[in-house]
């Protein structure tokens, strides 16, 4: 089931399209989901980081990723303790005051407030939920049986939802769909690693954004049209610091701190929303595919603090990112009461420093609204780097 949930777009300017974007990506409502709804669509609500969503595609529901909200989590608080990150709260909170309906919802326990989300879910809600045990130690030779195993446990609980069963042809035609939305974002990040000037941090957020509440199909189709208009815009480049910023894997900093931060240098590379740029390769659309989207998971994968490979050391891939983006300092960032991400901010800064390589640490949080502090520090950062 693909339905269209976009306003009529394809005859506008480009600024009309990316205008329409980051008003989707700051809309607590979900007016795309809403519309998907009310066409008789269901909904799969998914939590950070990973989540198999060729899975609810194949089946005809749409993957939502439960990525937080600019919203007061009134209703949440009740069913939390204090000492918790926003995106924990404010998920629950759009579910709670019903700015989102869902038919089933999945975490990831890649900590342990994510993990208890299952429960909590379970308790206040009458819809299925459920626990995706991503493995532990992916390094382990039986990693890949097992997590085909796991994909195959949750494919029966989306289809027990759903009422469809998920054959071969509609998993092979949910991973092509999925192939060429990754290969549309792997152009978009060329795009701002090449020539950055001509698409600003917000707007390439945005485009990224949008996909996790649109069918792919949608979002395939806008990329398609928005790409090649971005590259033959006439911008010229200005005299501004290449940066990568590291910290946006689960919470998500709000889109004007984004926007201020592009203010003052290039992002080049980031890790938002890596969750849904987390394969790098295509994956075969033929054989076992649920072995097929393990062995993704696994061996084609990014990294983020919350999966433990030893392969990927995380500070050595930051530094990769960094040298792959020709970057001339990172924004070393983490989500305020956000274990995973305030622990690898100490084996970032170390391994920079044996690097030489300036960075700027600071923290953030979904609904903070003020950023003139964070603006007069990072142009400071980056004035001493351009003058020194």
């Amino acid at each position: 089931m693909s339905k269209a949930v976009l306003d009529k777009w394809k005859d506008s300017d480009l600024s009309d399209v990316l205008l329409m974007c980051r008003d989707l990506v700051e809309d607590p409502e979900f007016p795309t989901v809403k519309r998907w709804r009310e066409e008789g669509g269901k909904v799969l609500g998914h939590f950070q980081v990973y989540f198999p969503e060729e899975l609810a595609h194949a089946a005809g529901m749409l993957p939502l990723k439960m990525r937080g909200a600019s919203v007061e989590p009134i209703l949440a608080d009740a069913r939390f303790g204090s000492y918790l990150c926003s995106i924990i709260k404010t998920s629950l909170e759009v579910v709670l005051n019903k700015s989102v309906q869902l038919d089933m919802f999945v975490t990831n326990p890649i900590c342990d407030a994510a993990r208890n989300l299952g429960p909590i879910f379970e308790r206040n809600f009458e819809f299925k939920s459920q626990i995706l045990y991503l493995p532990q130690n992916p390094n382990s030779s039986g990693s890949a049986t097992y997590l085909a195993g796991e994909y195959d446990r949750l494919k029966q609980e989306i289809e027990e939802v759903s009422g469809v069963k998920i054959t071969d042809e509609a998993l092979k035609n949910s991973i092509g769909v999925f192939n060429e939305n990754r290969a549309l974002l792997r152009e978009l990040y060329d795009l701002k690693r090449d020539t950055p000037w001509l698409v600003s941090a917000e707007d390439a957020y945005s485009l990224v954004c949008v996909g996790s509440m649109i069918p792919r199909e949608e979002h395939n189709e806008l990329l398609r049209d928005v790409l090649p208009k971005l590259r033959a815009q006439t911008a010229k480049e200005q005299d501004r610091m290449r940066v990568v910023f590291e910290g946006g894997f689960c919470e998500q900093p709000p889109l004007d701190l984004i926007r201020v931060v592009g203010r003052s240098c290039y992002i080049v590379d980031d890790d938002f929303l890596i969750g849904l740029r987390w394969i790098l390769e295509d994956i075969p659309e033929d054989g076992d595919l649920l072995m097929a989207l393990a062995d993704a998971y696994l061996e084609k994968s990014s990294y983020s603090p919350v999966q433990h490979d030893l392969r990927k050391p995380k500070e050595d891939m930051l530094l990769k990112r960094v040298k792959a983006a020709r970057a001339d300092a990172v924004v070393v960032s983490a989500a305020k009461m956000c274990e995973p991400g305030l622990e690898e901010q100490v084996a970032y800064t170390h391994a920079l420093d044996g690097k030489s390589l300036p960075y700027f640490v600071t923290e953030f949080e979904e609904n903070m609204n003020s950023f003139d502090n964070l603006e007069l520090q990072l142009e400071t950062f980056m004035e001493n780097l351009l003058f020194a």
